[in-house]
């Protein structure tokens, strides 16, 4: 498996906490709860912005993709 395809699968695992989180905020009634759990998808929304940013680094840089690109 190529770096790339794990950084794929952790972007995903990433969204999915981060859309769990967003559930747990929702549904909850305890403030205290929901501003963590708040909290944590912001976090969850920075951790997929910096593994997108080595994804897209990854890919621009890896000059087995650059023919991959133009076609």
């Amino acid at each position: 498996m190529t770096v790339q395809a794990d950084l794929k699968k952790a972007i995903a695992a990433a969204e999915t906490a981060k859309g769990t989180y967003a559930t747990f905020a929702e549904s909850t009634e305890d403030q205290l709860a929901k501003a963590m759990y708040q909290q944590l998808a912001m976090d969850m929304d920075n951790h997929i912005q910096q593994l997108n940013s080595r994804l897209n680094y990854l890919t621009e840089s890896n000059p087995m993709n650059q023919g991959q690109q133009q076609q």
